[in-house]
């Protein structure tokens, strides 16, 4: 049976919303984990494992190559965003098939991701960076209240909050500042166009190029300023799925995403879908 390589993180409750995916694939591949701590819960569904930081890239190599020296790999995986460019990094150095580090560079920083999206023409929120208060408050009366500030590389809502006036620039600047300051790929704020409707996501598979939409998540947030996901209703024969799919579909093309799984955040905003960002999974077989 050919092998899976995942890398994993170390969080002892990870059982609860993860347990089911290791178990998935573990039913048509052995699975070899990388992991910052021995694995736990993990053990009936994997065949062997190496613990290393994920952060540490020579760590990383070298407890790839280890594995990939006990086991044929046919092909590399993570669940977590933290480590989509480290794990795509590997696949590189161990000749697996994989999304170049690059593109999940790209696909994590949500500046350079805009770019590519008014480049390719994908319909998507006004948005531009910010180094320092003064900056915000001018992309902030440039784009036009209410604005979303955003750390430009976290996961999670973490650092995101609205902004609805000037007077609330300065508190809403500081608390997306902290949040951007453990930022891997950037450690930048951005100032986004507030997009008012129903916020979405499309869940997707993309294999060599073509792209394959296949649910559609309906979200419920929690109180405003914040953007905290609190319950989510997923459906693969959602009505919405044929209108939305075309607009994910071209967001991840302009990403160059070419293989994986994808998280499409949209909102539809006079019931046309505008794009918030992909959560891509770095992954090939």
């Amino acid at each position: 049976m050919p092998a899976i390589l995942v890398i994993s993180t170390a969080d002892p409750e990870a059982e609860a919303y993860r347990g089911y995916c290791l178990e998935a694939v573990a039913a048509r591949y052995n699975v070899v984990l990388i992991t910052p701590a021995a694995p736990t819960w993990e053990r009936e569904f994997i065949t062997d494992f190496e613990i290393a930081d994920p952060d540490d890239a020579q760590a990383l190599a070298t407890a790839g190559q280890a594995l990939a020296e006990r086991h044929e790999l046919t092909g590399v995986a993570t669940w977590t965003e933290w480590y989509l460019v480290p794990t795509a990094r590997l696949a590189r150095r161990l000749g697996l098939p994989t999304n170049s580090p690059e593109v999940m560079e790209a696909a994590r920083n949500k500046a350079s991701a805009r770019t590519l999206y008014a480049h390719h023409g994908v319909p998507s929120a006004a948005s531009m960076t910010a180094h320092s208060l003064l900056e915000a408050a001018l992309a902030a009366e440039t784009i036009g209240y209410p604005v979303v500030l955003k750390p430009a590389a976290r996961a999670g809502s973490i650092g995101v909050i609205r902004v609805n006036s000037a007077e609330e620039l300065p508190g809403g600047f500081q608390f997306a500042t902290a949040g951007a300051r453990d930022g891997i790929e950037s450690t930048k704020v951005l100032v986004e166009e507030y997009l008012d409707g129903p916020e979405v996501s499309v869940e997707c598979v993309t294999h060599r190029g073509h792209t394959t939409a296949i649910a559609v998540t309906r979200k419920t947030l929690g109180a405003p300023p914040f953007f905290e996901e609190i319950a989510h209703s997923v459906d693969a024969g959602d009505p919405l799925l044929d209108q939305v799919a075309p607009v994910a579909a071209a967001a991840i093309k302009a990403l160059g995403i070419t293989d994986g799984v994808s998280h499409v955040e949209m909102r539809l905003v006079d019931g046309h879908p505008r794009l918030i960002e992909v959560n891509p999974v770095s992954a090939a077989t």
